[in-house]
């Protein structure tokens, strides 16, 4: 087989001429819809929304294809493989760990808007654009944030009617703009268009009827319609009921859901009641009552009041009605700060924010309820810290709670591009924090100067 020549001069010359008016229209576009170089994009598919647009949408049957030719062979390359929908909104970014972390601070996330329209010239944005594939190197981005990444983008059409319905994208270093890649990418979408006709005579209802729509869809995605969702089908027989659940993040007094029925508890009795359901092995007497007065004698104390709490369950609970010797719950009782932590322990750090609606009993000094509430700020903020995306640790900073995270400041600072719009506010509203942490302040602060 002949070895391929290389291009001649004047053709490599007419495609470096070609890539230029490329880039210049589309950074005319950008200016002309007013994007803001030093911007962030937008998350603009949020949590509930990405779960089930990444579900509906016909490119999630075509996952298998991307990871067998793309995602299989960029774990620790440097280099992240992303899939966005025909809007440029990212559904899937997968790849190198580190590169993911840095990535996050220009928020090139799923769920984040990559239109060329939302962040001006990149490659999966420019790629929608132009309906064609596109490289993009470096300072040829048009947002600042973006400009020490690389990447190469190819659309992904609708092989029924070759309507467009989303992009592939590689994003890095140079390598991600390399010669070899868009070929490669053009293969790998070839690929996924002959998957998905294939995947149409395998199981015709499946999939969308030719229009790139999701399963259900009353129009194509396109158009800015979202998908019907199917009709459930008829449950006969009662349905089960929900079991019992304990609000405590946020309030002061409790609210216990049970038998179909919220109750609003009196301070005491939240209390009481968390702690139980806190521990299930139970407690003696006088250790609940060091955790409740922070006196261990105050038995006498406590029993009036388990007294008091076993009738109201009574009422609304039946199988929460304490035992004694220890006491403690005769069946398990989930509370909303359980929940912030099994998302937290699961990754998904923007609902456990989102779940976690305030302090544990804010107005409890009760020693033992005072613990669970540090317990779970330290746990909620070491986590964040330690893996969250940077749109999270912003928002976590602008909550009550996070407002005094001084290390999740720095950290803010340290993953924050210098350019950034973002950082200006970090280090204002540090200035009034401990003076162990100025200094560092300082550091970041002088970064953004010229």
């Amino acid at each position: 087989m002949a070895a391929a020549r290389p291009d001649p001069p004047t053709a490599r010359a007419s495609r470096g001429a070609a890539r230029r008016l490329l880039l210049a229209a589309s950074w005319k576009r950008a200016a002309d819809h007013r994007v803001d170089p030093d911007a962030l994009p937008l998350l603009e598919l949020p949590d509930d929304d990405l779960a089930s647009w990444r579900r509906e949408h016909p490119l999630a049957l075509l996952l298998p294809v991307v990871q067998r030719l793309l995602i299989d062979d960029v774990e620790g390359s440097g280099l992240l493989v992303a899939v966005g929908d025909e809007r440029g909104r990212l559904l899937w970014v997968e790849g190198d760990r580190e590169a993911r972390r840095r990535a996050e601070s220009m928020l090139f996330v799923a769920g984040a808007g990559w239109a060329e329209s939302r962040v001006g010239t990149s490659a999966p944005g420019t790629a929608l654009e132009l309906d064609r594939g596109v490289q993009v190197r470096g300072p040829e981005h048009f947002s600042h944030l973006v400009q020490e990444w690389s990447c190469t983008a190819v659309p992904v059409h609708d092989p029924a009617d070759g309507r467009l319905i989303g992009v592939v994208d590689i994003t890095g270093d140079d390598r991600a703009a390399g010669e070899q890649t868009l070929p490669l990418l053009r293969a790998t979408v070839a690929a996924m268009e002959a998957e998905l006709a294939l995947s149409r005579t395998r199981s015709p209802r499946r999939v969308g009827t030719g229009a790139g729509a999701a399963p259900g869809a009353a129009s194509s995605p396109r158009t800015g319609s979202r998908p019907a969702r199917r009709p459930r089908a008829h449950q006969t027989g009662p349905a089960t009921p929900a079991p019992p659940r304990l609000d405590v993040l946020g309030r002061d007094e409790a609210v216990l859901h049970a038998g179909g029925t919220a109750t609003t508890l009196s301070a005491r009795h939240s209390e009481l009641l968390l702690l139980l359901a806190a521990r299930p092995e139970g407690w003696s007497a006088e250790a609940l009552a060091d955790a409740i007065w922070g006196e261990r004698g105050a038995v006498g104390t406590l029993r009036p009041e388990l007294v008091r709490l076993r009738h109201v369950l009574e009422a609304v609970a039946p199988s929460l009605v304490p035992t004694s010797r220890p006491y403690r719950l005769p069946t398990g009782l989930a509370t909303d700060a359980d929940e912030v932590v099994h998302l937290l322990d699961r990754g998904a750090h923007r609902a456990a924010l989102r779940a976690a609606t305030g302090p544990l009993l804010p107005g409890s000094s009760a020693p033992g309820v005072e613990s669970l509430r540090g317990e779970l700020a330290r746990h909620l903020g070491e986590s964040l810290r330690t893996s969250a995306s940077v749109d999270v640790l912003l928002q976590w900073v602008a909550t009550a709670q996070g407002a005094d995270d001084e290390p999740a400041r720095r950290e803010l600072l340290r993953l924050l591009p210098p350019r950034s719009p973002r950082r200006a506010g970090l280090v204002a509203g540090a200035v009034g924090g401990p003076a162990a942490d100025r200094d560092a302040q300082r550091d970041a602060t002088s970064a953004d100067l010229p």
